[in-house]
């Protein structure tokens, strides 16, 4: 702010899952390497606060896989936002997501461009450029982006990093005895398609052709890259685990926020199945204290396990002291059609918690999350 500098922020979603962090950082790369004399300085952000980064373990250990250290990350708390777009200084692109949360509402007009793969929730005109596209990983959407640019700015770590999030990297499985300064080395990939896509899997129902021909283009430029199958078994074992997490930190590790104009709702992704998590020692009590000290009025907990052919199995819990909105929230999620959740109740530890099998287990968070909101 004091040297006018203008910055040019690219920043994923809240809940920072490895799609979000992989997509903010390559696209923040390539826009540096490919943008005419920038003015301003462009900066991918984590949009958590620091102390939050050790429960993102799947991230955490692509990243340091890749041999990007912590220290060079920025993270939602370590930049003012709010005090650059006040000196007019900020420009924010989004990637995973396109709503930026109540608490962020006055960044809007700082908006100049979003790639995300969620159903569009509301318009943006010009100038703001707007790609939104109904593929499994916005990991994808970045690959395209970067494939369209100028030839040489993909490098092999950014490669790994896009492929990954279609599987992840694995110094065990392929180890690189050079690091990541010596060329020489063998790739080791890390990667975002490949996770957020359920290692290409038709039955998980999230990947489309374009995820598939991303990660096979990635392939082909970079013979290296290690099989799928590693990639995205280390991934996904580091995503579920959760050994020795306290319930607050597992509520915390994959959380979105639903507010309206009287109640604040948390929408916690839970890596472990449902009667598991549910039958924690002083669950209630832990859900009550999350909710008491965060400002929220309920809680959903998604819970997602996948069994040896990566087809998902979902559950799901509604927590509310407050009847009305547990009523609320159960009757939007029973009765919802677009996607209908197939819901089948389950027995529960408390009044003040319901909780459901999920038949339709294609249906994700992002296609649960507009039935709640709607509710709301």
């Amino acid at each position: 702010v004091r040297q006018q500098r203008e910055i040019h922020v690219v920043m994923g979603n809240e809940a920072c899952d490895l799609d979000s962090t992989v997509s903010a950082l390559a696209l923040a790369y390539f826009l540096a390497q490919t943008s005419p004399a920038p003015k301003a300085a462009f900066v991918p952000v984590l949009n958590i606060p620091r102390a939050d980064f050790a429960l993102r373990t799947e991230t955490t250990f692509l990243l340091r896989d890749r041999g990007i250290p912590a220290a060079s990350l920025i993270f939602r708390d370590e930049i003012d936002l709010g005090g650059l777009h006040h000196a007019g200084l900020l420009s924010l692109t989004l990637v995973d997501h396109h709503v930026l949360p109540g608490a962020d509402a006055a960044l809007e007009e700082a908006v100049v461009e979003v790639l995300d793969h969620r159903p569009l929730e509301r318009d943006r005109g010009p100038p703001c450029q707007v790609t939104v596209e109904p593929v499994g990983s916005c990991a994808t959407l970045v690959t395209e982006r970067i494939l369209q640019g100028p030839p040489g700015v993909l490098d092999r770590t950014t490669a790994a990093l896009l492929h990954g999030e279609h599987g992840v990297g694995v110094s065990w499985l392929n180890p690189s005895p050079g690091g990541d300064g010596d060329n020489t080395a063998p790739l080791v990939p890390a990667g975002t398609i490949l996770l957020d896509c359920i290692n290409l899997s038709p039955a998980a129902g999230k990947v489309t052709p374009r995820d598939v021909a991303c990660v096979s283009l990635l392939e082909e430029r970079f013979p290296e890259l290690p099989a799928r199958d590693a990639v995205f078994g280390a991934l996904q074992a580091a995503k579920f685990d959760v050994t020795g997490l306290t319930t607050e930190q597992m509520l915390r590790k994959d959380l979105k926020v639903l507010s309206s104009d009287e109640v604040v709702v948390g929408i916690s992704g839970i890596f472990e199945d449902l009667e598991t998590f549910l039958h924690r020692p002083g669950l209630l009590q832990d859900l009550e204290a999350f909710c008491q000290g965060r400002g929220y009025a309920g809680l959903v907990a998604m819970t997602v396990s996948f069994n040896e052919r990566h087809e998902p199995t979902r559950k799901l819990a509604v927590y509310s002291r407050q009847e009305p909105l547990r009523s609320t929230l159960c009757r939007a999620l029973e009765e919802a059609t677009t996607p209908s959740l197939l819901l089948q109740p389950l027995p529960s530890p408390g009044a003040c918690v319901a909780a459901y099998a999920q038949g339709n287990a294609v249906a994700a968070r992002k296609k649960v999350l507009p039935i709640l909101r709607a509710a709301l």
